[in-house]
């Protein structure tokens, strides 16, 4: 098992590539802290997990509030003692053209997808600190580096989580601790099943596998980068996108 015995953290987890990744690190064994803002499909989560013999807490957290994030922090380490792994894969979308977008769509994508990260990466610093390991995974997204039509908020989001994944990656590196990010390409999610079929056949043709994706597939990164495998690599974007930036 890639996993066992370790720790980890995943946000955004109750569904789609969270609960992908959560059930996967449980399958290497990883005990997983399923956090989602709803309860319910934490929890759902985390059963899963202990029906086949894992360990699991479920935690409802705003990743965008930090009194939340702390809770939730010392509620993993009362458990569990330490945490060796967080997956910062809380997310949201508003979209809509620049001169159409409200402040407070701005301000909430931001909260969530920047500002959350930061606020779970910094409060398991420190316990990651003390053992002198750790690693930060965040889910970034390949229009990061491209921009996208109507997404002013998400792709300063999502790039500013590039730019925080390498910025940690220097300053926590002598602490033994790695930082590294996913770009995942379009995946078979929640978040996509609402596109256009016009707008999917477009978008199809951008991708030379001719598909997208599934949650497993950005989970098998996740599981991959957190795992001893991945031990020389720090300050990565991990482009998981069917070849699509080619």
């Amino acid at each position: 098992m890639r996993l066992k015995d370790k720790v980890s953290i995943i946000t955004g987890a109750g569904r789609g590539i969270g609960r992908a990744t959560a059930l996967r690190f449980a399958e290497e064994g990883s005990a997983v802290v399923v956090v989602d803002i709803d309860l319910d499909v934490a929890k759902g989560v985390a059963d899963e997990i202990t029906a086949k013999g894992g360990r699991s807490l479920p935690a409802k957290v705003d990743v965008s509030n930090r009194p939340s994030v702390d809770a939730m922090v010392t509620a993993t380490l009362e458990k569990f003692d330490r945490i060796d792994v967080l997956v910062n894969n809380a997310g949201t979308i508003r979209d809509s053209q620049l001169v159409r977008m409200t402040e407070e769509n701005f301000d909430l994508v931001i909260a969530i997808n920047l500002k959350g990260v930061f606020n779970c990466a910094q409060a398991v610093v420190p316990s990651m600190i003390k053992q002198n390991s750790g690693v930060i995974l965040s889910t970034s997204s390949l229009v990061a580096p491209y921009g996208n039509y109507g997404q002013t908020n998400y792709v300063a989001s999502k790039a500013g989580v590039v730019g925080m994944t390498k910025v940690w990656a220097r300053e926590l590196g002598r602490k033994g601790i790695r930082a590294n990010c996913v770009a995942p390409g379009f995946i078979d999610t929640r978040l996509t099943a609402g596109i256009p079929d016009k707008v999917v056949e477009k978008l199809l043709e951008r991708i030379p596998l001719g598909h997208f994706g599934r949650p497993e597939d950005i989970a098998n990164a996740f599981l991959w980068l957190a795992s001893d495998e991945a031990a020389y690599v720090s300050g990565h974007v991990f482009a998981v996108d069917g070849g699509a930036v080619i």
